[in-house]
């Protein structure tokens, strides 16, 4: 789960982690309240979305007095800012964050991910704060310093400094650069975060480190253990598609393709889409209902995908261990009788209670396509699609088949 940058802020600043004064609004006469409550001669007002770039694409403005302040939030307010992270649909802008000017000496770029490989919390931090991250490493890779985290003991002190060493922080600051890690770090530990990301951290021009801006995510599993950050969620920020899904306990990722998806396993839902993509198709989605699915669970996921306007065919795939077919069966009966669908349905059910499912499915009346592998099953999702059954989509499926 994502949150915005100044949800990151505030949670950083709980850590002792230092941050400009800053103010939310949602209207433009708001966002110039708040600059004249802030003080100062100059603001930074700043568009609220969950994407990076913002800067390129016209989401960050310098104001030098109300006026302009007032013209950069209509210019941003119901637009959606579209970045090389949005994707061309953008992200809706409905508040902004206004803080006030920082002159600032140097640039730095911090962040702390999980490194998989190592199974330990990766520190990378940059000389060339500013840039992103991709940026940094393909122009100026040799600027860039890595330090891993020993889990055991967490994030010591000499390590923070080791850091701060490596970056030229100056000795006069590298107290405050060893405090900004630690804090950095006990968020991304004690809250269960994936990412966090300051960039830029900056020196300013009276010698103190600021995080000028702030990124940070969630381990969705973990939330749970964090309700705080559960109410951090803003699902104006995401595919609607996905937030139906995750309010209905599915593993849901919307794409741009034609052929839906409902299978059970994450990996095999990998593999159903790679295998529609070598049968010539694009799937819409990955889906993934679980290990232990009912017949509402999968009526559910059913509904969710064809939810999706670009959904032109469904492939079903089922591997049933811990699953059972006649469930899959069962919900699918369910979908497809409570909610009649005009595309053609391709399903493909192997491993336990087998031919229970597909005695229910042949029983129930219902067109299906029937497959008996999952490069059957992709191929004929892909023919349905593109209309090349020899103009009859329609076939039932047959007890006994695998």
């Amino acid at each position: 789960m994502d949150i915005h940058e100044y949800q990151a802020k505030e949670i950083l600043a709980g850590f002792g982690v230092a941050v400009p004064p800053g103010a939310l609004a949602y209207s433009p006469e708001q966002a110039a309240y708040r600059a004249r409550e802030l003080g100062g001669d100059r603001w930074i007002v700043k568009a609220q979305v969950h994407a990076g770039g913002r800067g390129k694409a016209g989401g960050v403005k310098l104001c030098n007095n109300d006026q302009e302040i007032v013209d950069a939030c209509e210019g941003m307010f119901g637009q959606r800012l579209v970045t090389h992270q949005t994707g061309p649909e953008g992200k809706g802008i409905y508040r902004v964050y206004v803080e006030g000017a920082v002159p600032f000496e140097r640039e730095i770029y911090l962040g702390f991910v999980l490194d998989r490989s190592s199974q330990r919390v990766m520190i990378v931090a940059s000389s060339e704060g500013g840039m992103e991250i991709e940026e940094i490493s393909a122009e100026k890779p040799d600027s860039i310093v890595r330090s891993s985290v020993e889990p055991a003991v967490g994030l010591r002190e000499f390590q923070a400094r080791e850091i701060a060493f490596a970056l030229k922080i100056p000795p006069a600051l590298t107290q405050q650069m060893v405090r900004t890690l630690m804090g950095c770090y006990r968020a991304f530990r004690d809250l269960d975060a994936t990412m966090v990301e300051v960039n830029p951290l900056v020196i300013t021009s009276d010698n103190r480190i600021l995080a000028l801006d702030a990124k940070m995510t969630f381990d969705g599993n973990a939330l749970f253990r964090h309700q705080q950050i559960s109410e951090l969620r803003d699902k104006s920020q995401e595919d609607p598609r996905e937030s139906r899904a995750a309010d209905r306990g599915l593993n849901y990722i919307g794409l741009t393709g034609n052929i839906g998806c409902i299978v059970n396993g994450a990996g095999l839902a990998m593999a159903t889409m790679d295998t529609i993509k070598l049968a010539g198709g694009e799937p819409a989605n990955f889906l993934d209902i679980g290990g232990g699915a009912t017949p509402e669970r999968v009526a559910k996921a059913f509904r969710l995908v064809m939810s999706d306007k670009n959904v032109e065919a469904v492939l079903v795939n089922i591997f049933a261990g811990i699953n059972r077919c006649d469930w899959v069966a069962e919900g699918v009966v369910q979908a497809l009788t409570a909610n009649p669908v005009d595309v053609p349905v391709v399903v493909r059910l192997a491993g336990t209670n087998v031919e229970a499912g597909l005695k229910i499915l042949n029983e129930s009346g219902l067109p299906i396509i029937a497959a008996t592998s999952l490069m059957d099953a992709a191929e004929k999702a892909v023919a349905a699609w593109r209309g090349e059954n020899g103009g009859d989509k329609v076939h039932y499926i047959k007890a006994g088949a695998n």
